[in-house]
């Protein structure tokens, strides 16, 4: 009983390869390297002592993704694989597009055709859009969503919904992850962004280690306790852990399900801040600047059908996250390289 990763050397894609294995998975792993790094798919195989079986592929490569279902029993596909960056997906929206929704079709296609229809889909909360109150429950409507990249997810949650109401044997479960943060807490595997981080706990490490001069606070005016963001930040070795009871759920169920993978408890950036100050005994120097456009004061998830339905939940703290982060920063001051 083989699960394919597509994306298995990215960011939350490489923690959950090692909670599969952990749980005794066999697993294959597809990733083009666009946005992660060979050394990834070392460090996993470090940690799980094991050799994985790796393809260097794009899912938009239809024959190259029938020759990994050629040589391997494949019962469930975890589907990652796809472009991440709120700002460039508003410059490059074609290449989102094309990357994101095309390729899951492409990828969808094969399963069909292949006989494998079980996913566990990499979604996000970034599909609830500006206009639903916290906490964000799966029953809200979604679609309003801000950017191209946002649109793709929920787009190919749509497809998805489609998919399986054409042909009952599918089984999807669409994986609504709210902030992933932190890091294995080995220090081996952690989060690597290309040039300037885009995401607040890398951008916090980088300022702490010295890499980068300090944190730009986007607005302190917001209806919050301290007029900074509020957001749903949970541990990635959770959000992973997440993935394995999607996946035995996936093989024992058909349809789809929305599911959140949250904490249910909000924090603001200067609450995270100050969390990653105490925990690691560090300053983080940081700057006030204007709000960003398209972000919103409040996001936290209403995370109960998680437990309902999947028998998961959170049980990593901020503390953990902050501790875990700076780990891995202060380990691998360059990343993979």
């Amino acid at each position: 009983m083989a699960i394919l990763i597509t994306g298995g050397c990215g960011y939350i894609g490489s923690h959950t390869a090692v909670e599969l294995k952990k749980a005794g998975y066999d697993i294959v792993i597809l990733d083009n390297y666009y946005n992660s790094k060979p050394e990834a798919l070392r460090r996993i195989e470090e940690l799980t002592q094991s050799d994985i079986p790796f393809y260097e592929c794009d899912i938009r490569d239809a024959d190259g993704l029938k020759r990994i279902f050629a040589n391997h029993s494949i019962d469930a596909v975890i589907h990652f694989a796809g472009l991440k960056a709120v700002g460039e997906s508003v410059a490059k929206p074609l290449v989102y597009y094309d990357n994101n929704v095309a390729g899951t079709v492409t990828l969808c296609q094969v399963m069909a055709e292949l006989g494998c229809k079980r996913m566990v889909f990499s979604s996000s909360a970034t599909v609830y859009g500006m206009n639903n109150p916290s906490p964000l429950g799966e029953d809200m409507p979604t679609g309003a969503v801000t950017n191209p990249y946002g649109r793709t997810k929920y787009i190919i949650e749509e497809i998805l919904k489609d998919t399986c109401k054409s042909d009952p044997e599918w089984s999807v479960v669409c994986l609504r992850y709210f902030n992933p943060i932190g890091a294995h807490e080995s220090g081996r595997i952690g989060e690597d962004p290309n040039g300037i981080p885009n995401n607040l706990m890398p951008y916090i490490s980088q300022v702490a280690i010295g890499k980068l001069e300090k944190l730009s606070v986007f607005g302190n005016d917001y209806d919050t306790p301290d007029g900074t963001g509020i957001r749903d930040y949970i541990h990635v070795v959770d959000l992973a852990y997440g993935h394995v009871c999607a996946v035995k759920y996936a093989l024992l169920h058909t349809g789809v399900e929305a599911i959140n993978l949250g904490t249910g408890v909000g924090y603001s950036v200067l609450d995270l801040v100050n969390a990653f100050e105490k925990a690691n005994n560090v300053k983080v120097p940081f700057e006030i600047v204007e709000r960003r456009p398209g972000d919103i004061a409040v996001c936290y998830s209403e995370p109960s059908k998680a437990e309902r339905m999947l028998g998961w939940k959170a049980v990593r703290n901020i503390e953990d996250m902050c501790r875990d982060s700076w780990r891995w920063q202060s380990d691998n001051p360059k990343g993979f390289e």
